[in-house]
């Protein structure tokens, strides 16, 4: 199991730990930065309270400018991979040894096999809340509804397993590096070499912190860029699919709610409570239907979909983000270089 780990959230060592709690057998390699004191502190801890797991902790040297920090860590580690598949885990996420079973399963008929993911919010404030609720609502309409029309076109990068023989075969992670958007680009190779990308329901729980506004703000506009990027990529039959699933529904809430300011009628309240409602229950019924545990905010649910167009507008607009201490001007190829 690679996980590439960055310092600074106070749940770091909380979310590692989970996960070496719930796959003892596997075998961990941490990937972190040579200047990360927070990061190393917490893997040494780690270290010392599980004797008996097998963790590797690989220091790295900067990245150098142009150069994803994730892959490049990613890079390095691969050589040190001796076990037949490499499951790559974000430092804030945690897959159960069930989960990670259904990922090997699908390796059967697959190339790829990526995760599903869910945030849990507890404890966060309504910026965290906020951005728990994007996740959960979204997560099964950005991942599973396409499958109906066409294969994945991407992978979830939170959470996703190769064999590790096929894997260097694709060229590792090498093709990843100079690209911001590495799970796109993992998609992109996979698909590149007539691989197949299987898109499973296992449950990757991913936890966060969100320490105000501003960092919501920096982490949806960073998610919106790299769905820009996405878009652009796709066949026209696809952004057309891809723009009504996710583009369709905000719009009309806005539409219906500033047409019912501008003339207000009680036949259009009716209509407006009626699309509420089926829009509050939709979500509901595909959680329930995947197995997922979410808490239910219908409020925030709508909030967070009225939001999503403005999101959309700032990244189209700005094309910098800030990811963590790091800042990137990203180009319309990918690419990006230090800002």
């Amino acid at each position: 199991m690679l996980q590439p780990i960055l310092g600074g959230d106070p749940r770091l060592a909380d979310v590692l730990g989970a996960t070496v709690d719930a796959l003892r057998e596997a075998r961990f390699h941490w990937l972190v930065d040579d200047g990360d004191t927070h990061a190393q502190s917490v893997v040494a801890a780690l270290q010392m309270r599980h004797p008996h797991v097998a963790i590797v902790v690989h220091v790295n040297p900067p990245a150098p400018d142009g150069m994803n920090p994730k892959s490049f860590k990613l890079d390095r580690a691969l050589a040190a991979i001796e076990a037949p598949v490499c499951l790559v885990l974000d430092d804030d996420a945690t897959l159960s040894a069930d989960a990670l079973a259904r990922l090997v399963a699908a390796l059967g008929a697959a190339d790829i096999a990526t995760a599903l993911p869910g945030y849990v919010d507890d404890g966060e404030r309504l910026p965290g809340r906020l951005l728990a609720q994007f996740v959960n609502d979204n997560a099964a309409l950005t991942y599973l509804a396409p499958l109906t029309w066409a294969p994945p076109v991407s992978i979830n990068g939170m959470c996703y397993a190769l064999r590790t023989e096929r894997l260097r075969a694709l060229g590792g992670f090498a093709p990843l590096l100079h690209a911001l958007a590495d799970d796109l680009a993992m998609a992109d190779q996979v698909r590149a070499h007539g691989g197949r990308i299987a898109q499973t329901i296992a449950p990757v729980r991913v936890r966060t912190s969100i320490d105000g506004p501003a960092h919501y703000l920096r982490q949806m506009h960073r998610w919106m860029l790299f769905a820009t990027l996405l878009l652009r990529r796709q066949p026209l039959r696809m952004r057309v699919l891809i723009t009504l699933l996710h583009g369709l529904p905000p719009l009309l809430l806005w539409a219906t709610g500033i047409a019912l300011a501008l003339q207000p009628t009680m036949t259009g309240a009716v209509c407006a409570i009626g699309m509420l409602t089926l829009r509050a229950a939709v979500p509901v019924w595909l959680q329930r239907k995947l197995g997922v545990s979410a808490p239910q905010r219908p409020l925030l649910s709508l909030l967070s979909e009225l939001l999503q167009p403005l999101h959309l507008l700032h990244a189209v607009c700005v094309r910098t983000v800030r990811w963590r201490s790091r800042r990137y001007r990203v180009h319309a190829d990918g690419g990006f270089h230090v800002a």
